[in-house]
């Protein structure tokens, strides 16, 4: 019983952030000013992040793991590039 309550709870975390994900890929392709655009990415990398975990976690795979950590490290630098171009207009001085 516990495996299943398990297995579809996890089942139920991957639809919800996948859905989750599609909503700010959305948001990011439509919204109508830059910041805007820049806070739905930062969203989706946070959602890819965690639907990359939860995969991880039910299928028992390593890979997911590191790639979630690798998603995470780079959509940090992505949102920090736009933030300063935004604020500034340039990200390298």
């Amino acid at each position: 019983m516990t495996v299943l309550v398990l297995t579809v709870a996890l089942m139920a975390a991957q639809i919800a952030l996948g859905l989750a994900a599609c909503l700010a890929a959305w948001r990011m392709l439509i919204g109508p000013r830059a910041q805007d655009r820049v806070l739905a990415l930062d969203a989706l990398y946070a959602c890819v992040m965690l639907l990359f975990l939860v995969t991880g976690l039910r299928m028992g795979n390593d890979f997911f793991f590191e790639a979630a950590l690798v998603i995470g490290a780079m959509g940090f630098v992505a949102t920090v590039a736009a933030a300063k171009f935004l604020l500034r207009g340039e990200v390298i001085e």
